[in-house]
């Protein structure tokens, strides 16, 4: 049953074999659409979590495809479990967090100062739309003076995370930014939804982009026991009308599946992924070692003398199987990946194949990394 339940998930995350998705920036408002969000991410060790997710599954994807997204008003930044680029659709949903922020309940955006925010503001009206360098200094104070401080940044930050602002651009990882009526598709549904339609919305993402899926994945970093005990009326009502079904995996753990998806025959994948740490279908460790047999940590934030795998591991996806991680980086200057580890799990056998397979798959991961030439050795030690 667990292997049916991880082909089915894989199948869902649009990781199968035979794509769910169109080619080009068409499949990557599919994709975004149907996973619900992609994880922004810093770290560029190799190409940054937000393409690297949407590669992994659109055929013939470029890194001007978020951008051209935004500038399109198909797709928004915020925040979901963590920053995200999120479909424009489901804009109404991320209104209760900014309702939040702007009421002061935020634990973390609650710090820029007013004064400078209506400054802020003021410019963005004036210029339509400005970056953060370009608020460093006051242009009144050649010096630099309070605009050159950390206020400025958290009032940005603040800006943004209660709605005033939006992301229009992002240029790496500089963000432009302009305010939320320009920023807006007209007609767009801007009401407020209640925590009921928010539960309701939450669990139909999860359940569209996953099939199989925990109890702590629908709530994985949200707050509050009134969203709790609004998602626990959501499952109930699921699981009465038929719509889902609780099942126990191998390992004890209680999973809920999608009913509709259990008639079905799950495409098999075949091919070997490499995939982001931030990737949606692993994002969640506990369901992710329940359903996958797979205890991942990305290592990154461990001191380097704790390090098991290494700084950055990328997963790797072997059909419905998760076989290993290969830490890596990207060399810009060289225009080189180099493969610096490979770790397999022991459980999995053929590593001779699945060597090969991912002999195959460098090539085309060093291209969307931008490099020309790949330094593999360590593979050559098995």
């Amino acid at each position: 049953m667990n292997t049916f339940l991880r082909r089915m998930a894989t199948a869902q995350q649009g990781l199968a074999a035979e794509t769910r998705f169109a080619a080009g920036s068409v499949g990557s408002l599919q994709a975004l659409q149907h996973l619900g969000y992609v994880q922004i991410d810093t770290i560029s060790v190799v190409e940054r979590a937000h393409h690297h997710v949407l590669w992994s599954r659109v055929p013939e994807y470029e890194l001007g495809h978020l951008n051209q997204l935004v500038h399109e008003q198909h797709a928004f930044e915020y925040w979901y479990h963590a920053a995200a680029y999120l479909p424009m659709r489901d804009y109404r949903y991320a209104l209760l967090q900014m309702e939040e922020v702007r009421a002061g309940n935020s634990r973390y955006f609650n710090r820029g100062d007013a004064h400078l925010m209506r400054e802020i503001v003021a410019r963005v009206q004036d210029e339509g739309s400005i970056r953060l360098r370009h608020i460093a200094k006051n242009p009144q104070d050649q010096s630099g003076g309070w605009w050159n401080t950390g206020p400025a940044r958290r009032s940005v930050e603040q800006l943004f995370m209660q709605g005033d602002l939006m992301v229009c651009e992002r240029n790496g990882m500089e963000k432009v930014y302009a305010l939320r009526e320009t920023c807006l598709p007209t007609g767009l549904d801007v009401s407020t939804p209640t925590l009921a339609e928010y539960a309701d919305y939450v669990f139909a993402t999860t359940l569209r982009a996953h099939g199989v899926f925990t109890w702590k994945q629908l709530l994985h970093l949200k707050t509050g026991n009134a969203l709790r005990v609004a998602m626990r009326e959501v499952v109930r009502q699921q699981l009465e009308a038929g719509k889902i079904v609780a099942q126990q995996l191998a390992s004890g753990d209680e999973v809920y599946v999608d009913v509709a998806l259990l008639s079905q025959e799950a495409p098999v994948a075949s091919g070997l992924k490499i995939l982001s740490p931030f990737d949606n279908v692993l994002i969640h460790r506990e369901r992710l070692s329940a359903l996958f047999g797979f205890d991942y940590r990305i290592e990154c934030y461990v001191p380097a003398a704790k390090r098991v795998f290494g700084y950055f591991c990328l997963p790797l996806l072997y059909g419905e199987t998760m076989v290993g991680r290969m830490d890596c980086k990207a060399h810009r200057r060289s225009k080189t990946l180099q493969v610096l580890s490979v770790h397999w799990q022991e459980s999995v056998p053929e590593r001779e194949h699945l060597l090969a397979a991912l002999r195959s798959e460098l090539p085309r991961f060093a291209a969307f990394n931008q490099c020309h030439d790949i330094d593999a050795t360590v593979l050559d030690r098995g």
